[in-house]
């Protein structure tokens, strides 16, 4: 549903600010159809820290799926906010689950570390990307990749590119709201 109406916006419109104005509104109209958006995928990795990660664990609880690398300049910006945000939200029922793509795992553990990362993080594998990419026009092609996920289990955004701590704020206030049963 979502690739589908993003195919469609790209092609009606041309324009980096119009665009962002349509997607805006994308995202608004998924939050608001939440009961319609697609379920997120079910997936259990084995952690950094050795603990079980699962969509299962996650159910009734709105999080953000981030698939990052400790290379990558615009996810390096955007991991202090979202490590204030865990803090901020998770004894209300949000966490952030990092996906390390393209990483080791001795080089993880030390970003996490040196970062102050207290959400759990995975490392990717085709399963999980291609879980999470068969969302994404062409799969997930650019990082940060961050998929939206709220307390029903349904993926209401999905983000590509760095996002300022405000915007993340704004998407997991949504992603907390309680959904509406549709009549």
């Amino acid at each position: 549903m979502i690739a589908g109406t993003m195919q469609m916006v790209k092609r009606a419109l041309s324009g980096p600010a119009v665009f962002a104005a349509a997607l805006m509104v994308l995202f608004m109209t998924c939050s608001a159809g939440a009961a319609q958006a697609p379920l997120a995928p079910a997936f259990s990795a084995v952690g950094m820290d050795g603990k079980t990660v699962s969509s299962r664990q996650l159910a009734g609880k709105a999080y953000i799926v981030n698939f990052f690398a400790s290379w990558c300049p615009p996810c390096r910006s955007e991991i202090p906010d979202m490590v204030q945000l865990q803090n901020t939200y998770k004894a209300k029922g949000f966490t952030f689950v990092g996906v390390a793509v393209n990483e080791s795992d001795e080089t993880i553990k030390s970003f996490m570390k040196s970062n102050g990362i207290s959400y759990p993080v995975v490392m990717a594998d085709q399963k999980l990307v291609g879980a999470y990419g068969r969302y994404v026009e062409g799969g997930i092609r650019s990082i940060p990749t961050s998929f939206v996920v709220n307390r029903s289990g349904r993926i209401v955004q999905i983000v590509s590119g760095a996002r300022s701590k405000a915007v993340f704020e704004k998407m997991i206030l949504d992603a907390l709201r309680p959904v509406k049963a549709v009549k």
